[in-house]
């Protein structure tokens, strides 16, 4: 019997679904500043990053390379806290970090949708894959399976702090608007 994945939370996956039902056009779309992303960059990069890391999985299941090597020290430190630390993090400049400002709510929730039904189809598999076969991260070094799956649930959480920053400018460029 496959034990279930100790990391598999979809509450973040639904949180994230119920407010972007709660954003307007507007403020969806809303970029506080030069260099800053709006919600719907920030959704886009979660969607975009959570799809890449089940095609790491699917590749580990497949073809990946056993692997000796480990993580990086960045990688061990992530782990080790089980999640990224409190920090902003900057990705560099160039077209696979300039996530889309142009999604609407349907596409966006459509795909917040596939990540669950994703996450949903490989949680009972992952625990079964090989822990030697990895995809290497840029970032992490050589993750197996688990890992890449245990990231996605980080990645989401991660950003929680951002979407609630993002939300709270709205409210303050609103309340700037009503005052002028």
């Amino acid at each position: 019997m496959v034990e279930k994945h100790p990391i598999v939370n979809y509450t973040w996956i639904d949180a994230y679904l119920s407010d972007l039902q709660r954003y307007s056009f507007e403020q969806l779309r809303f970029i506080p500043e030069p260099g800053v992303w709006s919600l719907c960059q920030m959704y886009d990069h979660l969607i975009l990053a959570a799809l890449d890391y089940f095609e790491k999985i699917a590749e580990c299941a497949t073809d990946g390379e056993e692997q000796g090597q480990g993580k990086t020290e960045a990688g061990e430190e992530l782990f080790a806290l089980g999640g990224f630390p409190p920090v902003k993090i900057k990705l560099p400049d160039g077209p696979e970090n300039s996530p889309s400002n142009s999604e609407s709510h349907e596409d966006l929730a459509s795909r917040l949708e596939l990540v669950k039904w994703e996450m949903m189809k490989w949680e009972e598999r992952v625990p079964a894959i090989n822990p030697n076969r990895k995809v290497r991260h840029d970032g992490f070094g050589w993750l197996n399976a688990l890992e890449w799956f245990a990231l996605t649930n980080m990645h989401f959480r991660h950003h929680l702090r951002q979407k609630e920053e993002l939300e709270q400018r709205w409210t303050a460029h609103i309340a700037g608007i009503r005052h002028a």
